[in-house]
């Protein structure tokens, strides 16, 4: 066996996918892996009725990081990628026309003890003029750029243990953060000090769960900002912002979720059951669909495109499971 063949069946294998992203003309499906690499999916070759196995292969992929690739974001123009070493930016025309190149790229400041530290999460602020950029880092930072000058504006500092999610809330006034240090943290953006508010589910008896930790691995909020969902080692729960109460508990037994969003009148979750959950408000149990990953790092909704509307599922393994009416999967990508 040849050592590219024997290096693409080993890709296959331990191919990790962490995050998907749409194009904004909702005619693509990005991803990326933990080998560094972006696969470019063509939606409406792979929901054609005469879709073959080809048609679910990536039509271009590009290798975009040297490391690990954890969270991908979308402007109006730019694919956004972030993981190990820089944040890049890549025009989605160029991605498209698979002639990729790096538009522009951020670094993580060094901050004394953490040398080159990885990216988790980024969150894109491109509402209130000249568009933002918040990076949840392994420095246990929250880092803020000027995208128009690529100023890094601020740093918010408090997490003791390395952020995993960041989203924005309260038209992008407000940055939410979950972290390993079991906190959920409410920063105001116009201030570079401490958290205005912080949640502490593992403290919370109901959603306790000291044998799968305190880390909390996902957040996410309602379209009315009033609702935050979280969960991770402690179960998934959801709290009422104004008055940082805590509400519901979504009973996942034996498993971790780390990925959460509201969508309509539900919420979506998934983690290291792979199951996709989906839930009444309420907490209980709508359905719950298996999934080709067997731990679920990110689930994404299309809502650019009515043509191409799925909901698609990523995890650790190379498939990307497609579901056209969110109840079932109708087919899967294959990144490799």
């Amino acid at each position: 066996m040849m050592a590219v063949e024997r290096k693409q069946i080993l890709q296959k294998l331990y191919t990790t996918v962490y995050c998907q992203c749409f194009s904004p003309c909702g005619k693509y499906l990005a991803a990326c892996d933990n080998f560094g690499r972006v696969a470019l999916f063509n939606l409406s070759n792979a929901l054609a009725a005469d879709a073959t196995d080809s048609s679910w292969k990536p039509c271009h992929i590009f290798q975009a990081h040297d490391g690990p690739i954890y969270s991908l974001a979308s402007s109006k123009d730019f694919l956004i990628s972030a993981g190990t070493g820089d944040i890049k930016g890549w025009n989605w025309s160029d991605v498209i026309n698979k002639i990729p190149k790096i538009v522009w790229a951020l670094s993580i400041p060094n901050t004394g003890n953490f040398d080159n530290p990885e990216t988790n999460s980024i969150a894109l602020d491109n509402k209130n003029g000249p568009s933002h950029l918040f990076a949840g880092c392994g420095d246990n930072n929250i880092h803020m750029w000027d995208l128009e000058s690529g100023h890094l504006m601020k740093s918010f500092e408090g997490h003791t243990d390395y952020v995993h999610s960041v989203i924005l809330r309260n038209n992008c006034r407000e940055c939410i953060s979950g972290s390993e240090d079991g906190t959920v943290r409410v920063w105001d953006v116009r201030s570079p000090h401490e958290a205005v508010h912080m949640i502490e589910p593992y403290k919370q008896e109901e959603c306790s769960r000291p044998q799968m930790g305190k880390w909390i691995g996902c957040v996410a909020t309602d379209p009315g900002d009033d609702w935050l969902v979280c969960g991770g080692g402690p179960q998934l729960s959801i709290w009422f912002l104004r008055s940082l109460t805590f509400t519901t508990v979504f009973e996942t037994p034996q498993t971790c979720q780390q990925h959460a969003m509201f969508y309509d009148d539900e919420i979506i979750s998934a983690g290291t059951s792979g199951v996709v959950h989906h839930w009444n408000v309420n907490g209980e149990s709508r359905s719950h669909v298996p999934c080709s990953p067997g731990s679920v790092f990110n689930v994404n909704i299309n809502t650019n495109s009515d043509s191409n509307k799925v909901l698609s599922v990523a995890g650790n393994c190379s498939k990307i499971d497609v579901c056209t009416n969110f109840g079932y999967t109708a087919f899967s990508l294959d990144f490799c």
